[in-house]
């Protein structure tokens, strides 16, 4: 029975390596022997808090840590470079969503995990949250019916002027590769392959050259419809941020509760105490250990990364190619009225 730590270096030390420092702290499966950024003071923060060294390229830290294991938590435009030349070296990659910028370079990667006798995982935190797996469980079990309407939301006010997040050459567009690419992921999850995709762009309040707030339409294979809510500008300050609606019954998933109530039930069925990042980023790391030492199944699938890249792709052609149709006979009464 295998119980020694997976040895496990982290590229980037940016806010998320705080959160994976925790994990790692508490983690039964994974040690963290190594922390790099090009920001050397940002490195050594974090590996000051685990007692393991910092450096300032990922190729040093391989080499003297002798890793078996790496977390890419850089900006996405890095992502396919740095896992290609991990698992060049047979050293398994887990790496930070999106997988990668353009469903080129998520192919590339794909191609050097044949070539290699590593894995490549995409770390998206939301499949790990307790209360999510748990309203999947219920889903599929058949208790509120049949599926017939999917809702997600992720908004909220943030400043992104002077993130690299809001630069499209780094992450590839705005904020619907950034948080979209959690709202897909759990949309597949939920509901399986998407066949179709329709994106409004909402007006843009900050000076950035992306998007800050958008609207997807999503049609499932199986014909279920699906909305998702993005924007970096306003705060729906919704307390649930997935909704399933379906024939029989009602989901919500929260960041405070979760909760389920069935045709007939005079009252909500409590089964989640709400969003904990800790415990998704502890599962996660769990997850990525177990399922490269074959305990059990990885929670995303090689197939689900490259399909979120994919499905991305196609919800920034749609935005892209929007078309309204003009409501004619409306915009003549305004005329004549004014």
């Amino acid at each position: 029975m295998i119980s020694a730590k997976m040895r496990i270096g982290l590229i980037g030390a940016g806010a998320i390596a705080g959160t994976y420092a925790q994990a790692f702290k508490n983690s039964a499966t994974a040690e963290l022997v190594g922390v790099t950024d090009a920001r050397i003071d940002a490195a050594r923060t974090i590996g000051d808090q685990l007692g393991c060294p910092a450096f300032d390229c990922y190729e040093a830290m391989c080499e003297a840590t002798g890793c078996e294991a790496a977390v890419v938590a850089t900006p996405p435009d890095t992502h396919a470079t740095i896992s290609c030349w991990l698992l060049a070296r047979d050293i398994h990659v887990l790496c930070e969503k999106p997988l990668a910028i353009s469903p080129q370079e998520a192919h590339a990667m794909v191609a050097a995990v044949e070539r290699s006798r590593a894995t490549l995982r995409m770390a998206s935190k939301f499949r790990y949250v307790r209360d999510v797996i748990e309203a999947r469980a219920i889903v599929a079990s058949g208790q509120i019916g049949e599926v017939i309407l999917f809702e997600n939301a992720f908004t909220s006010r943030v400043e992104m002027k002077n993130r690299w997040n809001s630069d499209p050459v780094v992450s590839g567009g705005g904020v619907l590769i950034d948080n979209g690419t959690h709202s897909v992921d759990l949309m597949r999850y939920f509901l399986g392959p998407i066949a179709e995709i329709q994106v409004v762009e909402g007006l843009r309040v900050q000076d950035i050259p992306v998007e800050d707030t958008v609207r997807v339409f999503v049609r499932s294979k199986a014909g279920v419809m699906g909305t998702i809510d993005l924007s970096w500008s306003i705060n729906k300050e919704l307390p649930y941020y997935l909704s399933v609606y379906g024939s029989k019954g009602t989901l919500h998933v929260g960041w405070k509760e979760s909760k389920f109530r069935c045709q007939g039930d005079t009252e909500w069925r409590v089964f989640g105490r709400g969003y904990d990042k800790l415990q998704a980023f502890g599962s996660k790391l769990d997850n990525f250990v177990r399922s490269i030492r074959q305990q059990e199944s990885p929670l995303i699938s090689l197939q689900d990364a490259v399909a979120s890249v994919e499905v991305i792709n196609a919800a920034y052609d749609a935005m892209w190619r929007a078309k309204w149709a003009l409501v004619a006979s409306d915009l003549s009464q305004s005329a004549t009225i004014g």
